[in-house]
């Protein structure tokens, strides 16, 4: 299956990819939070650290009991969840060029 393909599937076949397998929500667990399956590691500490900068070697040095598509996981998760959530950010305007950025 190609990125095209998957990104012309609805959202529902979308979230039946084996990646999402990877994920698990458990009320139980860490506060219902999204956390990768087996461990009590959030999805959104894994994209907080690879906003900010950390690469994907990195966090898994200092998570060993994860592997790379954990991570891939995380980021297919937070990539879902942004077709659905809107942030408000504040409208700024680019005073050289006089456009808005």
């Amino acid at each position: 299956m190609t990125v095209v393909q998957t990104l012309r599937e609805p959202k529902a076949e979308r979230l039946t990819q084996p990646f999402f397998s990877r994920i698990s929500i458990r009320p139980d667990v860490c506060f219902g939070k999204p956390c990768i399956r087996g461990h009590r590691i959030w999805v959104s500490l894994i994209l907080d650290r690879l906003a900010s900068g950390e690469t994907i070697d990195e966090l898994l040095q200092d998570y060993p009991g994860i592997e790379r598509e954990d991570i891939l996981a995380c980021i297919a998760y937070g990539a879902e969840m942004a077709r659905n959530v809107f942030v408000d950010l504040p409208l700024e305007i680019h005073e050289q060029e006089g456009c808005l950025v």
